[in-house]
């Protein structure tokens, strides 16, 4: 679930969280990453059970309506039931491995602030997406996983109360609010009939390398920091360190430490990978400004020897 570029993400927020605060506990920060991480696999399981949550509503109100002696608007559709025949959604729904994780993790969210669930359940029924989809009594898995998706990127994901909500719950969510739900509109575009119900629960990592690898990138940016700062002085003489953003230096600190402490990732993943990530998190001068010291400093590093890389590096 997690690229190798969002976990230097995650660790440039942890080192920036450390500067901000000043508290220079490595053993707090490394359990900060730890948690920041973890907490966006929270957010995922979050954003795929409010689509079973909306799912559960629906069915509510289309039971509720059944007892009505008042005709709804969706006794106008061939279908009344045709949304919670979704296919998609009662994969969701019936999953039982969702279940377990959010229950072993006690994410009762959706119960304990069901208006979310009612705001976005309103949209979607008044929505042409909805009304288009229910306007016919057939439907195919593509169809059904077709309407998810579109309610999901068009209506859920852009909806401003569940931004102000995550928002609210943790700060780190805000940076991966984005991240989660590109990750969670590819995952449903794979989804098929006959996926097993952990299809839908990827790990979060690849494997274990990629936690070891963003605890060494912290440890190892941090404890050096006085040396890499060294490095981007020699670099920026017509620049005061003052001058440098906050952003910036951590962004190049990291980048630095990368280049000569981690042999088996190439020169040309590691500056790409920072200069991609300060495109998006620092101003355009920046981004050159970046550019141009990583520049100067990997030449110097290869005539030098300083560079050594080995092997096959991974993103």
């Amino acid at each position: 679930m997690l690229t190798r570029r969002h976990i230097r993400v995650k660790v440039m927020q942890c080192i920036y969280a450390l500067v901000q605060s000043k508290d220079e506990s490595l053993q707090k920060q490394e359990k900060f990453l730890r948690v920041s991480i973890e907490n966006m696999y929270v957010l995922y399981l979050l954003m795929l059970s409010l689509l079973a949550e909306l799912h559960r509503l629906a069915e509510k109100h289309v039971s509720h309506a059944s007892r009505k002696y008042v005709a709804t608007e969706d006794d106008n559709y061939p279908d009344p039931e045709k949304f919670i025949k979704n296919r998609l959604l009662l994969q969701l729904v019936n999953n039982d491995a969702l279940k377990n994780e959010l229950s072993n993790r006690k994410l009762d969210n959706w119960y304990l602030n069901e208006e979310y669930v009612k705001i976005i359940y309103k949209e979607i029924v008044a929505s042409a997406i909805y009304k288009e989809y229910m306007s016919t009594s057939e439907s195919s898995y593509v169809d059904d996983r077709e309407l998810v998706l579109n309610l999901f990127r068009e209506i859920i994901a852009p909806n401003e109360k569940i931004y102000e909500y995550f928002e609210d719950d943790k700060l780190t969510w805000v940076d991966d609010f984005p991240i989660v739900n590109t990750f969670l509109v590819k995952r449903l575009k794979k989804a098929k009939p006959d996926v097993s119900e952990r299809f839908f629960l990827p790990a979060l990592l690849k494997d274990q390398e990629d936690m070891e690898f963003a605890n060494d990138l912290l440890t190892k940016t941090l404890l050096n920091d006085a040396k890499w700062e060294k490095e981007i002085e020699g670099k920026t003489p017509n620049w005061d360190n003052d001058r440098i953003a906050e952003i910036d230096s951590i962004i190049l600190k990291m980048a630095i430490c990368e280049l000569l402490n981690f042999p088996s990732i190439p020169e040309k993943v590691t500056l790409n990978e920072y200069l991609e990530i300060a495109k998006e998190y620092s101003t355009p001068k920046s981004s050159i400004f970046i550019n141009g010291v990583l520049d100067k400093l990997a030449k110097e590093y290869k005539t030098s020897g300083k560079l050594q890389k080995i092997g096959r590096g991974l993103q």
